[in-house]
């Protein structure tokens, strides 16, 4: 028999998580946990994540309609309930914005893989969706194609949505996550991003799979076991294998530049310090 009450609980207690670590501003977010075939506890509309009560959450249907709860739902459950339909084995979703993989989701870059080995063990590679606008049935929709494949998934223009077997996991993904690219932007800052030989990363997967954490989906597909190799290449290029460029770029000196380009820009900078000591 499932203890609500204490499910509520803990759904309060990820909010108070997520608001902690500045992956929820203000009212963003929100989280959710399956406890029958049918019934969907969630957080409720309009209230900050950090100061959720067990009294606040909300108990939705599978088609969103609210059976249970004084504030009204999130207008979000929807994307929380296709996760759900389209695999019923799970019990848990967490939606939030952590800042550092919400860039990569404003950027529409690719997060890159063969980096970091705890990436590549707990969460393989991070899809991103396509953009919809939040809280309809179409932005809903745009995690069908991730959800068998992926355990969090990168929300374009908008944030990241992680599911789990407990809320503990479906929350652990997306710290991860945003540590991971947290690491990601400082490397490319200083200067460039290494990456690990693909036969490494086979021995990851081998240990993956050991770990009982499932086949990556890269093996089942046959895919690249590197994604976006281009990201953070900077002054040298890795060892990884992944291909070189010519000249400066493969040497990692920076390019020649002109007399002419010296002094242009030597005039540019001198030009934007004397107008800002007129102002």
């Amino acid at each position: 028999m499932i203890n609500e009450f204490k499910i509520k609980q803990e759904i309060c207690e990820i909010g108070h998580r997520i608001y902690a670590k500045g992956f929820a501003a203000a009212n963003d977010g929100n989280i959710s946990y399956r406890i029958s075939d049918n019934e969907v506890l969630c957080t409720p509309t309009q209230m900050s994540k950090g100061l959720l009560k067990p009294d606040d959450i909300c108990k939705v249907d599978m088609t969103g309609r609210q059976i249970a709860g004084r504030r009204k739902r999130t207008s979000e459950v929807l994307l929380h309930l296709e996760i759900y339909k389209l695999d019923p084995s799970l019990k848990a979703v967490v939606h939030c914005h952590p800042p550092h993989a919400t860039a990569f989701a404003v950027a529409g870059e690719p997060i890159p893989t063969c980096i970091l080995p705890e990436v590549e063990v707990f969460l393989g590679p991070i899809p991103q969706t396509t953009y919809e606008t939040p809280g309809g049935e179409a932005f809903a929709q745009t995690i069908k194609p991730h959800v068998k494949s992926a355990k969090v998934v990168v929300l374009r223009n908008h944030g990241t949505v992680s599911w789990g077997d407990t809320l503990e996991h479906a929350y652990w993904w997306t710290e991860i996550l945003d540590a991971y690219c947290r690491i990601l932007l400082l490397a490319k800052q200083i200067g460039r991003v290494d990456r690990i030989a693909v036969p490494k990363v086979e021995e990851l997967l081998d240990l993956k799979e050991k770990f009982g954490m499932g086949v990556d989906p890269r093996r089942l597909e046959s895919a690249d076991m590197c994604v976006n190799t281009e990201f953070g290449r900077g002054f040298a290029d890795s060892s990884c294998g992944c291909g070189k460029s010519d000249g400066a770029a493969a040497s990692g000196e920076a390019p020649a530049l002109s007399e002419e380009e010296i002094e242009r820009i030597v005039q540019e900078i001198t030009d934007r310090i004397m107008a800002a000591g007129s102002k």
